[in-house]
């Protein structure tokens, strides 16, 4: 069975992006605790410095649901709001392309 990912494109307020990445790194360290979970990837873009983009490895689609639908989620998003312009996520299949 082929992984499944989450990636994330976060515009963030300017002036917010230390609170920002200290906010997605606490969720980041506390998700890897999950089952299913991978060690997720923060970017940020060179040229625009308020634009993330995050992708991170699971298991499987339950595992991705059982998360987002947990307490941790829901708090940090409710936490990440006030900093953001925007958000867009993304759930992707791995595609075997051997």
């Amino acid at each position: 069975m082929a992984k499944v990912f989450t990636h994330g494109r976060w515009l963030v307020t300017p002036g917010r992006e230390a609170d920002f990445v200290e906010a997605w790194t606490d969720l980041a360290r506390r998700a890897g605790e999950l089952r299913g979970s991978e060690r997720p990837t923060l970017l940020r873009d060179r040229e625009r410095q308020n634009l993330f983009l995050t992708f991170g490895g699971w298991s499987d689609i339950e595992a991705v649901e059982s998360f987002r639908a947990s307490d941790l989620f829901q708090g940090a998003v409710t936490r990440l709001q006030p900093m953001l312009e925007s958000f867009e996520p993304a759930t992707l299949d791995e595609v075997d392309w051997t």
